[in-house]
């Protein structure tokens, strides 16, 4: 059972990864970011959900709550792994 939970977690990361990659390749969402770092958060998904070591800033659970809060494009923002936007 705990296998199968990690395998939909981490199916979801990368899931939400090619959705935050879609969205701001196409203008749609995430303007406020630059492609440095969107490549950096989807490198940090992708690295909790293959289990990398220790990643900086890859806490598992927020990094799960931050899939759900992409494809349901719910403020992702609100999370403390959204990169910060300098304004």
């Amino acid at each position: 059972m705990v296998d199968e939970q990690l395998g939909s977690e981490d199916d979801l990361l990368r899931q939400a990864v090619a959705l935050l990659q879609t969205r701001y390749e196409r203008g749609t969402a995430y303007t406020d970011l630059s492609s440095t770092a969107v490549a950096e958060l989807s490198s940090t998904l992708e690295a909790v959900a293959v289990g990398e070591g220790d990643v900086v800033g890859g806490d598992r659970q927020e990094a799960v709550a931050l899939a759900h809060r992409l494809m349901d494009d719910d403020h992702p923002e609100l999370s403390p792994m959204w990169p910060r936007v300098s304004r």
